[in-house]
């Protein structure tokens, strides 16, 4: 069943109004009808099973039939704190993180990131990786669409994530231990998880220092060296299946 995202005051006791390029969508690619059914949800946890009321020129009427709870959001916000990568790697970051599970996604930027957004230029990245996100969270079935925050520096997005429950820090010197498993165990359990991700040259060791200081928990991903549109995926995969799967025991 074909599934839209709509403002929320966009949303009545019975009917829920869709404007803008859903609406061209669903007319002229899909080519719906009146009487045809699809899902609707504005990002406050209910899936809306409704039927196609009116079909007009900018807008489209639906009719509300059921209510559902979303079912596709993980019960734990995790914060992809993602440092600025090379070329167009972040739309697939952005993709990908949204698909997993992601609640937000911070771009970062760190000593040694290569690429280097002025206001202008940072404020029209910023609008494409939330478009993409938009596409994602629909394509994937999310009841919300993750937000793209503006780029931070390292100091803001170390601050940022002083109000969450744990923050992880995958890191490729951290020591092989076992206990990289045990704190992403643990992490499971929160309410809100950080990830910070470097750049294609790693962070700094006075970033990771920094980091640590903070109360950050460095992990490691494995033996092998991660590029950086790979590690917070990587991460986001553990996470997404030890939470759904601890999720199906209760």
């Amino acid at each position: 069943m074909p599934r839209f995202f709509v403002a929320q005051e966009s949303v009545s006791a019975e009917d829920i109004t869709i404007v803008g390029d859903d609406v061209n969508h669903i007319k002229n690619v899909l080519r719906m009808r009146e009487g045809e059914k699809l899902t609707l949800t504005c990002g406050r946890g209910i899936d809306y099973e409704c039927s196609i009321h009116l079909i007009g020129d900018d807008s489209i009427i639906c009719k509300i039939e059921q209510e559902t709870p979303v079912q596709t959001e993980l019960p734990v916000e995790i914060v992809l704190y993602q440092a600025l990568p090379k070329g167009d790697k972040m739309d697939l970051i952005v993709q990908k993180a949204v698909e997993l599970g992601a609640a937000k996604i911070v771009p970062v930027k760190t000593k040694r990131c290569v690429v280097k957004y002025d206001g202008k230029k940072s404020a029209k990245k910023v609008s494409r990786w939330q478009e993409i996100a938009r596409s994602a969270a629909k394509q994937s079935g999310r009841g919300i669409i993750p937000e793209i925050t503006d780029i931070m520096t390292y100091d803001m997005a170390l601050q940022s994530a002083e109000k969450l429950d744990i923050v992880l820090f995958p890191y490729e010197m951290c020591d092989m231990t076992l206990t990289s498993g045990a704190i992403i165990r643990d992490a499971t359990d929160k309410s809100s998880i950080g990830i910070f991700i470097g750049p294609e040259g790693g962070f700094e060791t006075s970033e990771v220092d920094q980091a640590t200081d903070a109360g950050a928990r460095t992990i490691s991903l494995g033996k092998r060296i991660l590029r950086t549109e790979t590690a917070g995926l990587a991460i986001l995969s553990i996470l997404m299946f030890m939470i759904e799967d601890k999720s199906l025991e209760r």
